[in-house]
């Protein structure tokens, strides 16, 4: 299985419609959305999506058991496919609020977490994780919370096979500065084969993807599903050589109803396109494409025929 990663500030309704159209197998995750907010907030304004998206995940973040069960309730009355739970991200703000990657660390909350969560929804809820923290980067402490977290019920685990410092590198930092240990994520599987393993972190080619799935049971794709759009389809029609699958240019007609709708309720054309600014990454006249854009679509009363004339600004056949 291929899945698109929870991404801040980027995986929202608009990109995840938008990536629907280049991969129609993918599982998409939102943006990771707190429980508080839920409980506390507009659930409906966090929670609404695209019926197109399906299937679709809500990751996410919190370590109170009683509000991510109220969250999930809430999120599985809007008809999410699987409910996520954050371990993963090292932001300061998540720190703070006591969840994120820092609750590796208490991998009993996480099971409790889960146990609440589970007895809510009529789906699966999940885990995304990291291989470890700080200094705790070694196969058996990922081994340790992957087991108590199971032992309450969880069977599938999304691992980022990154180690993520916690204190002295920034999220973006914790990126890509940590090194890759695939081979982590790989041994999990081996020793609990009946549990769904999901890797993610660094993989940009079809052919890293082909190594790990003879590895694991799936392949999260994170930053590169993001600034070359195209890679998903192309992975589709790979996994799937039978997938008509669309031209960059198919893919901008196709959006355009959607724009239409979405300026209807409100939105502005550049909370859509600023999603598809690497649709045309590595072809020639991409860089007009993405100037174009980039100098219009902010522009009051902006509409669908940006992204048209975006590709006829284009020095080369798209």
């Amino acid at each position: 299985m291929i899945s698109v990663a929870p991404m801040m500030d980027w995986t929202d309704r608009h990109c995840r419609f938008f990536m629907r159209l280049l991969n129609p197998f993918a599982l998409l995750y939102t943006e990771m959305v707190t429980a508080a907010a839920v409980v506390h907030g507009d659930a409906d304004r966090f929670l609404r999506f695209n019926e197109e998206e399906h299937p679709v995940a809500l990751q996410l973040g919190g370590s109170d058991a009683s509000w991510m069960a109220h969250a999930t309730a809430q999120a599985v009355r809007h008809g999410y496919d699987e409910i996520n739970i954050n371990v993963g991200c090292p932001s300061d703000r998540v720190q703070s609020g006591q969840f994120g990657a820092c609750l590796m660390a208490y991998p009993e909350r996480v099971a409790e977490c889960f146990a609440a969560m589970q007895k809510e929804a009529d789906v699966p809820v999940s885990v995304k994780s990291r291989i470890g923290i700080d200094e705790r980067d070694d196969y058996a402490f990922l081994r340790h919370f992957v087991e108590i977290v199971a032992a309450a019920g969880c069977r599938k685990f999304v691992v980022h096979a990154r180690v993520a410092i916690l204190e002295g590198l920034s999220p973006k930092e914790n990126r890509s500065i940590p090194p890759l240990h695939y081979e982590h994520v790989y041994r999990l599987k081996a020793d609990y084969p009946e549990l769904e393993i999901v890797i993610n972190g660094g993989f940009s080619s079809v052919a890293q993807v082909d190594e790990a799935l003879g590895h694991v049971d799936g392949v999260m794709i994170g930053r590169q599903a993001y600034h070359v759009p195209y890679f998903l389809a192309e992975l589709a029609a790979h996994l799937d050589p039978t997938w008509p699958t669309p031209s960059r240019s198919d893919v901008v007609e196709q959006m355009l109803p959607y724009i239409d709708r979405e300026l209807a309720k409100g939105a502005t054309l550049n909370s859509i396109s600023r999603h598809m600014l690497g649709l045309f990454s590595g072809r020639p006249g991409a860089r007009a494409w993405r100037r174009y854009i980039s100098e219009h679509a902010h522009l009051e009363g902006a509409g669908g025929e940006v992204l048209v004339n975006a590709i006829n600004a284009m020095p080369a056949a798209a």
